[in-house]
């Protein structure tokens, strides 16, 4: 070792301590108090929606739409699954963070090359005598992560990946639910566009017994005419929701990936099953999740940028090497001779940059507190959906319950009013308020209904997909 060697060697090594022991960069902390913790008990009773089964078996998250029970919907959430558009753009994010991943990982290796070339040159020395020079040569090059900058980078990048992950769980539960709740509503439609065309056969039956009765003169014109606007009026409301059942097949179309011109869903009998959700442990939400678990990962991204900003104002430290061959001809190229070879260091650190660094510190500073704020409102949304679908689903059972009980009578009423009208007891006005009434309490009946199915499912998305017991 000569002695400029030993003396550079000698000026190096109180700085590179000095940087060792400066500590590597680390993330920035974020006070655990300023994240809501999950309550011990949900405000809303889950048991007491318990009304028409038992509590439903436990079903992993990808499958929580079998509990339905309904092999349409089944085929329907893995249609989508496969085709859907928004699946597959959180997919193709997913893979652009990964590769981002795999080039910041990439910086953190030594970095190999090849080069090879021909130079063709006069030079002064030589007299101005045109001569060649052919090259072939390794390069070596590596950055010393000293201070850990590179691997925050990477850490960042990692959580990035991770976070794109969870929210393609997201997406994909979304479409699910999205699926889920459309075809509820379509098979509700179909139920309440069977109720309505009977209803309207009702009605034309009591208008051609009105019609017999006023060719015959036992009443009036006036009662014909009350009739038939019944008639045309309820066959109006069936073509309305007979419009609305398309628009709802349209848009169950587009979330299977299918063009609407050549989608349909038969209607059928609504015996879709209604499972009832154990919510379980508040804690298990924040577990299960996955827009929970992408703002965690953002905000841990965040921290980590931070410490990758603060390493901006140490040194950074580069190792290189290259070592080849340079001849005149290429028969020469690779003789002993001709060999060449370098070793160097580089230590390099920005004394003035305008304000850069510091700028730099601000905005990654200000990314952290706004993906906190983030994480933080995703906690709460999380909670207040789950404890919205559970009052709901409890009101919506003592609904449902006030609602038999007005359908029985309006049902009886109907019954006692047609037999008096039919002997001639009561008015054909009375027996038109009497059917309007139950069929407007059916229909009230089939939205409660209907609405339970939705907040089903929509507690099952609130829950992160699914749930154990």
């Amino acid at each position: 070792m000569n002695r400029t060697t030993s003396k550079l060697r000698t000026a190096l090594l109180p700085l590179l301590a000095a940087l060792v022991l400066a500590g590597c960069a680390t993330s920035a902390s974020v006070d655990p108090a300023s994240i809501p913790a999950a309550p011990s008990a949900y405000k809303e009773n889950a048991a007491a929606v318990a009304t028409t089964t038992a509590a439903t078996a436990p079903q992993s998250q990808g499958t929580w739409w079998k509990v339905f029970s309904d092999p349409v919907l089944d085929q329907l959430v893995e249609q989508a699954g496969n085709n859907n558009n928004s699946v597959k753009v959180a997919a193709g994010r997913l893979a652009q963070a990964r590769a981002i991943l795999r080039n910041t990982d990439a910086d953190r290796l030594p970095q190999v090359g090849l080069s090879g070339g021909a130079v063709r040159q006069n030079n002064i020395t030589t007299n101005r005598v045109a001569q060649t020079t052919v090259t072939a040569a390794a390069n070596l090059s590596y950055e010393v992560d000293l201070i850990g900058k590179l691997s925050l980078n990477s850490d960042a990048a990692s959580l990035d990946a991770k976070s794109r992950e969870a929210l393609l769980r997201s997406t994909q539960l979304l479409v699910q639910a999205d699926v889920a709740q459309t075809y509820l509503n379509l098979r509700s439609l179909d139920t309440e566009r069977t109720l309505v065309r009977d209803t309207l056969q009702a009605y034309r039956n009591t208008l051609r017994l009105t019609e017999i009765r006023f060719k015959e003169g036992d009443v009036a014109e006036l009662d014909v005419a009350r009739v038939r606007t019944e008639v045309a009026a309820t066959e109006s409301e069936a073509l309305a929701l007979d419009r609305r059942r398309a628009e709802l097949e349209h848009a169950l179309a587009v979330l299977v990936g299918e063009v609407a011109s050549n989608f349909a869903v038969a209607p059928t009998e609504w015996a879709t099953a209604l499972p009832v959700i154990p919510a379980g442990v508040p804690s298990t939400v924040l577990e299960r999740r996955p827009d929970v678990s992408a703002a965690q990962s953002t905000m841990q991204a965040a921290q980590a940028r931070v410490g990758v900003a603060e390493a901006a104002w140490f040194p950074t430290f580069s190792l290189t090497a290259n070592g080849g061959y340079a001849a005149p001809e290429i028969k020469d190229l690779f003789k002993v001779s001709t060999q060449a070879w370098g070793v160097g260091a580089l230590l390099s650190l920005p004394i003035f940059d305008g304000g850069r660094r510091k700028a730099g510190e601000q905005n990654a500073n200000a990314e952290l507190d706004i993906a906190l704020a983030n994480y933080r409102e995703q906690i709460l949304v999380a909670f207040r959906d789950v404890e919205d679908q559970l009052s709901a689903l409890r009101l919506l059972a003592e609904q449902s319950e006030a609602q038999s009980r007005s359908v029985a009578s309006a049902t009886r009423a109907t019954v006692l009013s047609d037999s008096r009208y039919r002997n001639g007891f009561v008015s054909q006005l009375e027996l038109l308020d009497a059917q309007r009434s139950e069929l407007r309490n059916r229909r009230q009946a089939l939205q409660v209904k209907t609405s339970q199915y939705l907040a089903t499912v929509g507690l099952i998305r609130a829950l992160g997909g699914g749930w154990s017991t």
